[in-house]
């Protein structure tokens, strides 16, 4: 009997996609940090899945047996949170930053016509940063749940494969602008990644899963 073949994406890791065997999809984990996959019986799964949310494909988080909440114990509540949403990919995104602690918004940009969710990260990280040095808050961190996000932040550029078009030529003005001020500014602000199986969904989700 033939071994039934199976789909793998990788949502974070060196390229993100969908590979038809283990060992492409081994290529883009190894190495990556919290890189974030699953296999799929078919390719239609996966595609949906890819276009998906990980955290809905994958078991949740740390829940206490008492309450069923999550244990949110680490979490530095006097902090930003960032986090962006996107219809379709590409398609419609918007993104924003929201108090930590109480989930109050601080800025909202968007929607933008044929973006991505990884770039909404980005620029949303950016948008903080630059936000927190004109406020003179250089010690406040930022937390965000997208490890691709912290390194093209760190990378001080946007590794995205999407196209430019009309549609989306302001979009790629703000990607620029945001390259830009990575280059020209320096911030101590920490960049923390967001544990959402330890601590469910980001303060600053969109609540659209």
């Amino acid at each position: 009997m033939a071994k039934k073949s199976k789909y793998y994406v990788v949502w974070e890791g060196n390229t993100p996609g969908i590979y038809d065997s283990w060992t492409k999809c081994q290529l883009q984990i190894k190495g990556y940090p919290g890189a974030r996959y699953k296999s799929f019986v078919s390719e239609a799964e996966a595609k949906a899945a890819y276009h998906g949310h990980y955290d809905d494909f994958v078991k949740r988080g740390t829940k206490t047996k008492s309450t069923g909440a999550y244990d949110k114990t680490g979490v530095q509540w006097d902090s930003i949170a960032v986090d962006a949403a996107c219809s379709g990919n590409p398609g419609t995104m918007e993104y924003r930053g929201v108090q930590t602690k109480d989930a109050v918004e601080l800025f909202r940009q968007g929607p933008f016509r044929q973006g991505t969710n990884n770039v909404g990260e980005f620029l949303a990280i950016v948008h903080a940063l630059a936000q927190l040095k004109k406020e003179g808050k250089s010690d406040l961190m930022i937390y965000t749940d997208s490890r691709t996000a912290m390194a093209w932040v760190r990378k001080k550029k946007a590794n995205t494969k999407l196209k430019q078009t009309a549609a989306n030529k302001i979009l790629f003005q703000l990607i620029t602008r945001a390259e830009k001020w990575l280059k020209e500014n320096t911030f101590q602000n920490p960049i923390v990644k967001w544990e959402t199986k330890k601590w469910g969904e980001i303060p600053a989700d969109f609540g659209r899963k």
